[in-house]
């Protein structure tokens, strides 16, 4: 009886993950102890987030974009369909080091919007083909190993997935080039001082970590799939 490799019994291509798994882990920590950390302490000039955001757009021309309340923590984001800076809660109406940081890495991002910054440009390309492929790579998957006649789902499924990293990978250089503009605008303008810089620096580096993670994961995963898709064939 054909079992799909992987599926009913312990499958040794599960060890690639576990790197991944736990790097993830690790820094999911780090981004979470560290903008708790520094959301609980107040920057000396006082600087609300929404203020921070609004004076950095104007002064780069784009006063046309509004700034809203997003819901939940860590749901800051630049929308560049909509045009929208939205940050959280806690952010939007914090002064704290962690609330500064984050306010200016979203607007650097509404910047790169506005200048065209390539990897930006090329993943916004790319993010409706991404999006359907983490969504819908699995199905193609599944049929694949389960139906042996129709493998050449799996191969689908594997490109599909290959979208949706391809889609961390671009988000790397996008990510830390918007933490580069946020230091950069936040120490032109003074909004900090002292020491303070460390702590937003602090916050922007585990928040990219998270994505490198993603990256990892997804890359791992990928291997495992042409993994078990290689042996699948020659059973």
């Amino acid at each position: 009886m054909f079992y799909p490799y992987g599926f009913f019994r312990f499958d040794p291509t599960m060890i690639i993950l576990i790197p991944a798994i736990i790097f993830t882990l690790y820094a999911q920590g780090k981004v979470k102890s560290n903008f708790a950390k520094y959301l609980s302490i107040s920057t000396k000039k006082g600087y609300t987030g929404v203020q921070v955001a609004r004076i950095l757009l104007d002064q780069n021309n784009l006063q046309h974009i509004p700034i809203e309340v997003s819901r939940g923590q860590l749901s800051d984001h630049y929308d560049p369909i909509r045009k929208v800076l939205r940050l959280s809660g806690e952010v939007y109406q914090g002064s704290s080091i962690a609330a500064v940081g984050v306010a200016a890495h979203e607007v650097g991002h509404a910047i790169q919007h506005a200048n065209g910054y390539i990897p930006l440009s090329i993943r916004n390309m790319i993010f409706p083909v991404a999006r359907f492929g983490s969504s819908a790579a699995w199905g193609f998957i599944m049929i694949g190993l389960f139906i042996p006649s129709l493998g050449g789902l799996m191969d689908v499924g594997i490109l599909l997935f290959a979208a949706a990293v391809a889609f961390q990978i671009i988000t790397l250089p996008v990510e830390f080039n918007a933490s580069s503009r946020a230091m950069q605008l936040i120490d032109t303008n003074g909004f900090i001082v002292g020491d303070e810089g460390k702590g937003v620096r602090k916050v922007l580096r585990a928040a990219a970590l998270t994505y490198v993670a993603a990256m990892a994961s997804g890359i791992a995963q990928l291997l495992r799939l042409i993994l078990i898709r290689n042996r699948s064939s020659r059973r």
